[in-house]
Parts: structure tokens; sequence; C-alpha cells
């Protein structure tokens, strides 16, 4: 069966993958989400037999049913080659009944890239299936980790530009250097100041106006999205769930379910393992661990989404977040999918930064479990596993790590679970050295990365040897006002 794409907020159209894909976001500035979810229509025993890129194809075919399967085939075995540096792609580690899901193995060392490599040639052949000539524009908010794996995805690529703006002061020194490093005559880095719901803010307002669109498409370019706002980053994101998932079970064909923690700021990544559920995986709890910028703990917990609070910069940034894009889509399902009422919300968000779900929506949340963790806790996280298992997590994982320990004291459910481990902790060696031994929390970030490893046992992951001596490419910083006024002077508008 075709699959077709509807707008959260009621955008008439019903289009399929690739022009959902090609733009991103829908022309009313809602996000795409399939008309239907399928089935995983295929026995636990048969899926546990298929590798990680067989799967992938088996998942997203059921999504984008317009790119055809040879077509799919083609972008999955471009995205999932030896940029990763384990031939499972994603390995599941067991610790006791926890397993954690190392999603750092490709080129960035962070889960981004689990779909970030694929994405270029999704767009490319979404391009071609629409006949879409112009020059495909990515612009991009980041909290940390998806400007450098979306960067390294589209360098290079033939008619793309891209463009990364990132919050100056909220990323770590490595995140930073990764970023501004990054060669490619087609890329550009850009600093904000201001934190990164100012830079989504700023992205989003662009995409959004009608004015600029005109300009850029007499200049011969169309905006797409690399953030998680775009369904072509999404839907792969099901796939390494399925996968895990195989890989506890064995493919023993119990059902037995797991539940699954992960550590989210964007609510993309465990959007993503609620879709899993919805197709029929054995799914019970998911697990939402927030850092101390909790407003998706609260929101679980109330019902309440309040993004009046202080921002807080943290050791865990990628989660350093108080408008969470994703949750859009969620809500679309809690209210039984009536646009109207996700206009409703958005329009209370923008204009009083609250909303409200009404009882009805909130029994639909049953599925979750909000809790978070503190930067004290977060150490600590990082601290017991290695005590516990020599074992280095970085620090979104260990928020995760730390928010199911607090289930599991809740609730007394110690059935297995999945934490998802967004990142390598070489990405974070300040933070994870010093939740080891605190002599290291005063040290130069970048020059601890040699003591990371004496720490662990492991070699400095390839994509950062050498990476305080690579030359600063990107030295650009603007204003949160100035955002459009930088996207015009790039293209030349």
């Amino acid at each position: 069966m075709e699959m077709l794409f509807r707008s959260t907020r009621g955008y008439g159209k019903r289009v399929r993958s690739s022009p959902a894909i090609l733009s991103g976001i829908a022309p009313d500035g809602g996000l795409y989400v399939p008309v239907s979810m399928p089935s995983l229509d295929r026995s636990l025993d048969e899926l546990a037999c298929l590798d990680y890129r067989s799967l992938s194809h088996y998942i997203i075919s059921k999504f984008f049913t317009d790119l055809g399967p040879d077509t799919l085939r083609e972008c999955i075995d471009d995205a999932y080659d030896t940029k990763y540096d384990d031939s499972s792609i994603v390995p599941v580690v067991k610790k006791d009944r926890v397993y954690f899901m190392e999603l750092f193995h490709g080129p960035t060392l962070a889960f981004k890239d689990m779909a970030l490599t694929m994405l270029p040639h999704l767009l490319k052949a979404a391009a071609a299936k629409t006949r879409n000539r112009k020059e495909i524009v990515i612009l991009t908010a980041t909290s940390g980790d998806t400007g450098k794996a979306a960067l390294e995805g589209f360098a290079g690529v033939e008619g793309t530009r891209i463009i990364v703006f990132y919050p100056a002061g909220g990323v770590s020194s490595i995140q930073e250097r990764q970023m501004t490093t990054q060669s490619g005559d087609n890329t550009y880095v850009i600093a904000i100041r201001g934190n990164f719901d100012d830079a989504q803010k700023g992205v989003k307002a662009i995409f959004t106006d009608k004015g600029f669109a005109a300009g850029l498409d007499r200049k011969g370019y169309i905006f797409s999205s690399a953030n998680s706002i775009n369904i072509g980053r999404l839907i792969p994101q099901i796939v390494y769930y399925v996968y895990a998932y195989l890989k506890i079970s064995q493919g023993s064909g119990s059902g037995e379910k797991i539940n699954i923690a992960v550590p989210t700021g964007n609510f993309g990544n465990i959007l993503a393992a609620y879709y899993s559920k919805k197709m029929g995986l054995p799914v019970d709890r998911l697990i939402c661990a927030s850092n101390i910028n909790n407003v998706l703990y609260e929101f679980i917990n109330t019902g309440v989404y309040d993004r009046n609070r202080k921002f807080i910069i943290t050791s865990s940034p990628a989660m350093d977040i108080l408008v969470s894009s994703n949750l859009e889509r969620l809500l679309f399902d809690l209210a039984g999918e009536d646009p109207e009422v996700i206009n409703m919300l958005v329009r209370d968000l923008s204009e009083k930064g609250r909303f409200v779900i009404d009882k009805k929506m909130r029994e639909g949340l049953k599925d979750f479990y909000g809790g978070f963790a503190t930067e004290d806790e977060t150490s600590a996280g990082i601290k017991g596993v290695y005590d516990k298992y020599g074992y280095l997590i970085d620090t979104h994982t260990a928020v995760g790590y730390s928010v199911y320990q607090k289930y599991v004291g809740d609730t007394g459910d110690d059935r297995p679970a999945l934490i998802a481990a967004t990142a390598s902790p070489f990405k974070f060696p300040r933070s994870v050295a010093g939740a080891i031994d605190g002599k290291y929390l005063s040290e130069d970030e970048l020059g601890l990365l040699d003591v990371l490893s004496e720490i662990s046992g492991l070699e400095i992951p390839h994509p950062l040897a050498g990476i305080a001596g690579r030359r600063i490419i990107h030295k650009r910083t603007c204003s949160i006002d100035k955002m459009k006024a930088v996207v015009s002077e790039i293209l030349g508008l």
C-alpha cells in the first residue's frame, strides 16, 4: 500500500514521502506524520535473521513507498558502510538486566549519524522523484550533535548547501571543534548569541517566511531540514529500536516486553521508540529522561508544558532544550489526530509560553514515564556504571541510566531495559573523566582525550584523533535577529 503523509496542523493536501522529505516541514508550519502506522508483519524470529541494512530496508520501505525498493536499498547501503567502526552498526552491550544500545559508532560519534548518513541520499532520491532541479539548502539548528552529523553527511554533496546555527557557549568544546573545522565548499557554520531554543525558533521563522521562500525560488533554491522535524530523519531511527530488541530477545519469538529509556530534549529519539511500539514491537514503558531542563518531565507528570523557566547549560548539552519540536507529533496522536487541538496548543505555547492538555490526552501518556537527573546524578551515573562494570558512558547516556534507576525504584519493574547510549564518552571528556575523578574537571577538554583513553583502555575514536590541531574554518557569529540576514548573504539573495 502507498503511504501518504499529512501535516499535524491540518494543511489539507496529503503527500507522498518524496515531497515530505524534500520540504522538511509542511506549508502550514506543521510536521508531517504518516496517515496510518504500518505494522511489523513478519515474525520476530524471521526479523532476527536480518542484518541492520536488511532490517532498515524492511521497515523504511513501509513508509517511503514512492521511492521504490531499489532506490531505498541504495540509500541504505550508502549510509551504513565503512563509515561505521562496528560491522553490526549498532552494538548492544549487556550489563545485568540493562542493555546499552550503542548509537555512536558512526562518523561523528553520536546517534544523529544513524539517520543523517542516510538523509542526503534520501533527499537526492526525493528530488529526482519530484523532478526538483533547484539547489537544496539544508538549514539546521543544533544543540551540539545534529550540526556535525549533518555537516558530515552533506559536505561535498552536489546540488546542496548546508547552513548550521549553534548556540555560542552552549555546546561542548569537542562538539564546537567538530563543527568549526568542517571542510567543504558547501558548508557554513554560524554561532549565535543565544541558546538552542533561540536558534531553533529562528530557523523555523525562516522556513515559514513566505516572502523569503519566494526569494529563494527566484534564485533557484529550495529549503529543507536536517533536524528531526524532517520525516526523512525520524523514520530511520525506528530501525535501531527494533534491531536492539531482536538482539536482546535473541529471536526467541517469545514477545517478552522490555522497557526503553531514552535521554531526550527535542523528543525525536523517544518518538521513534514510540512509533516502534505502535508498529507492534513488544515494549512496555517508554522512560523519557530529561536533564535539569526538565520541561518534558513536568509535561508527562502533569499535562502542563511550560517553557517559562530559566534555561540551564548542563554537561548534557544536546538536551538543553525547552521547546521540544517533535512533541507536536505525539500531541497529534494524543488528540485523536485533530489539527484544531494542535493549532490551539501551538498558539498557547507561542503566546503564553505554556499549554495544558485535557484529561483524555493525559490518559494517552500512560506509555511514558517521565524523570530527570541533576548534574550530580548525571556524574554519579557515569561513575557508578564505570565502577560496577568497567564500562564508560557519556553524560547523556548517564541521564538515561539515572532516570531508569529512579523508574525501577519507583515501580519495582526490573524487566529487561534498553538504554539508548546516544554519544561516545569521548565527545565529553572533561565531564566524563571528571565524574570518575574530580581532579580532571579543571583541565583542558581537548587534552583530556588521552586521559580518557587511559582510563577506559580504549583508543581515541578515529574521528577525534588529532582534532586539537585541526584548522578552524568557520568563525562567523551573529545575534538572533540577524540569522535571516546571514542566510540571505550566504545565498546571495
